[in-house]
This record gives structure tokens, C-alpha cells and sequence, in this order.
């Protein structure tokens, strides 16, 4: 359960650094709210696809390679934003990026549920969620501190950089270990 713990809180650390300024991004490349709606409606629709049928596989090939595609996927999808320049470029990533995200929801919680018993489940999820907010809160302001020092662009690359990083600690998690069923 520990490596969940510490995977997932840097992943979530990747990838909120960026979330909350993909609006800034979007106005920088001549974008306004229309296309953050559009930008991020299609991030959650692609999202709503993948979710329909990435448990049912993952409950046949396991989570942990969803959430190891989910953390590289990210990092390598993050890499482009800094040369996009027109916003349906940011549509077509977003897309993308729902769809490696739903990945992640779905296998997360799934796993969480293989790795906890049913007397004790409630507790460990709430030690989890803390640990994964605590992760996401100092990214918004990490990011904006970044943002402030240097420019948008960077919180990509540093973004990048944490969840390929994160994906190791995935490696780790053994999912014989989970709760039997």
C-alpha cells in the first residue's frame, strides 16, 4: 500500500503542478474561456469513454500498468504543450490526456479496494486522499511560484519530469499482495 501512497502522491504532485493554469496557457496562445470549456469538456468526455471499460480490463490484466501508462503517457504528453501554438492543438492533447487519466482513476481506486479489507477500508482510503491532497495542494502553489520565477512553459517540463519520475515507484507496488477476493 505504500507504494500506491507515494506513487500516486507524485503523480498527482505532476500533474497539478500544471491543471490549474491551463487557462493562462490557453489565453497565451490566443484562447479565452470558450476554449477552456471546449479544452476541458474534451478532456472529461475522452475521460468518460476510457472509463466505461478500463476496469473491466484491468480487473483481467491488473492496474499497475494502467497507472504506469497513465504516469509516462502524462510525462510524454506534457512534453508537447510548450510548442503548441494554435488551440486545437490543445484539444487533440487534452483528448489524449483524458483518456490516459481515466486510466489512472479507474486503476487507482480499483486498486485501492484489492489492497484494503472491507473493516478497515474506509480508514486507509482517508490516510490515502490525504496524503494525494496534501500532494496536489502544494502543486497549485509550486506552480504558481514557478509560474512567477520563470515562465509557464517550465511547470511542463518540471511536470514531466515528476511523473516519469513516479512511474517508478509504481514498479514497485507488487499486486500479489493485494487483499484476497
Amino acid at each position: 500500500m505504500r507504494w500506491i501512497v507515494i506513487s500516486q502522491s507524485i503523480a498527482i504532485l505532476g500533474s497539478s503542478l500544471v491543471f490549474p493554469f491551463y487557462l493562462i496557457f490557453i489565453k497565451e496562445i490566443g484562447g479565452g474561456f470558450l476554449q477552456y470549456g471546449i479544452s476541458y469538456g474534451l478532456f472529461t468526455m475522452s475521460s468518460a469513454i476510457v472509463h466505461l471499460f478500463i476496469g473491466k480490463i484491468s480487473d483481467k490484466i491488473g492496474r499497475k500498468s494502467f497507472l504506469l501508462v497513465n504516469s509516462w503517457g502524462m510525462a510524454m504528453l506534457l512534453l508537447i504543450f510548450p510548442i503548441i501554438t494554435m488551440v486545437w492543438q490543445v484539444y487533440v492533447i487534452q483528448i489524449f490526456l483524458g483518456i490516459v487519466g481515466a486510466m489512472q482513476k479507474t486503476s487507482e481506486k480499483a486498486m485501492l479496494a484489492d489492497f484494503t479489507e472491507g473493516n478497515n477500508r474506509g480508514a486507509v482510503i482517508g490516510r490515502y486522499h490525504f496524503w494525494t491532497s496534501i500532494f496536489a495542494g502544494a502543486a497549485v502553489m509550486l506552480g504558481g511560484f514557478i509560474i512567477d520565477l520563470f515562465t509557464l512553459d517550465i511547470i511542463f517540463f518540471i511536470s514531466s519530469l515528476i511523473l516519469f519520475v513516479s512511474g517508478f515507484f509504481i514498479l514497485k507496488i507488487d499486486e500479489s499482495k493485494k487483499m484476497p477476493v
